[in-house]
């Protein structure tokens, strides 16, 4: 089974920016104060206009632009979510018939926050088996949906987006693109983070989520780069679900990945959960901070406890 790489990547961000003094004006905050916890400066917010699928389509379209393939070229839609609001039909579907795809198999995932790295280890999986050839994988989510806007421990961290890779089949003398996925979860604290109730609301318990971000996953961090056959010191970038900057730097440290760039798209973007990982990668590939063939770590965490990481050769 010769394995899968990533061809090219896209991303896309509604045009609405909310900032830090506009939310001061809605709850009680200040820019000061939003920065020194969660370090976000600004996060883009969808109009009710601006479904889900419609957010997950435009990066589809621009990694397969990018990627120089035709949309009816793919056979598989994996599409990480945990704000869709239908139950069917699911938003692969929807994202499917929005690019004019043919007959792909289509399927959601919803992982939350560590939902793209899942997504991508099953496209992996899928084209190592020969069940497919081709794939879209991507990562949307409008958390401005499910967020209590008087709520300010919430309010100030979420924005939406998408982001999107083209993953096709290694040839049998192809070096993989892909490494094995480290991944699993800690369901006796699946309530540390939460999407529930009626309608859906966002809540975290951010202190145990801290604490368990900074201390716990770093070993797995470092074991998902053994299973790529590398140290940390190898990287050229490491992409962390970008929760919080206060967890993505100390995390990034304690891994051991010195010599990378460390993606910190959480202060424009803020916490876009599934769309995060994806987001933030493709914005280090369009600036030039990474180059074709360089090792990146790509690492998701979050909603359920839930994590999922591999490495990645750059596009």
């Amino acid at each position: 089974m010769p394995g899968s790489r990533i061809a090219a990547v896209g991303h896309y961000q509604p045009a609405r920016v909310l900032t830090n003094d506009d939310l001061a004006g809605v709850v009680d905050t200040s820019d000061e104060w939003i920065r020194s916890r969660v370090g976000i400066r600004t996060r883009h917010i969808a109009g009710p206009e601006e479904p889900v699928d419609e957010l997950a389509a435009h990066a589809a379209a621009k990694a397969l632009a990018a990627a120089g393939r035709a949309p009816e070229s793919v056979d598989l839609v994996v599409v990480a979510t945990s704000t869709a609001v239908d139950r069917s039909p699911n938003m692969a579907a929807r994202v499917a018939a929005r690019l004019g795809l043919v007959s792909p198999a289509a399927l959601d995932v919803n992982v939350v926050c560590a939902g793209f790295t899942h997504a991508l280890a099953t496209a992996d999986h899928a084209l190592r088996a020969g069940a497919a050839s081709r794939a879209l994988v991507i990562g949307a989510d409008k958390m401005s949906d499910v967020t209590d806007w008087t709520d300010r421990t919430t309010c100030v961290l979420v924005g939406d987006g998408a982001g999107a890779a083209v993953v096709e089949a290694c040839g049998p003398d192809d070096e993989p693109g892909i490494s094995p996925v480290l991944w699993g979860s800690v369901p006796e604290m699946g309530h540390a983070v939460r999407i529930e109730g009626q309608p859906a609301r966002f809540a975290q318990e951010g202190q145990s989520v801290y604490r368990w971000a900074t201390t716990q996953l770093p070993p797995l961090a470092r074991a998902t780069c053994e299973r790529a056959g590398l140290v940390p010191a190898d990287l050229a970038a490491v992409v962390l679900h970008q929760a919080n900057l206060r967890i993505v730097e100390p995390l990034a440290e304690r891994i051991g990945a010195v010599n990378a760039v460390v993606a910190r798209d959480v202060v424009d973007s803020g916490n876009t959960s599934a769309a995060s990982v994806p987001l933030a990668l493709s914005k280090l590939v369009e600036r030039g901070e990474i180059v074709t063939g360089d090792p990146v770590l790509l690492f998701g965490f979050g909603g359920n406890l839930s994590y999922a990481g591999q490495v990645v050769r750059c596009p």
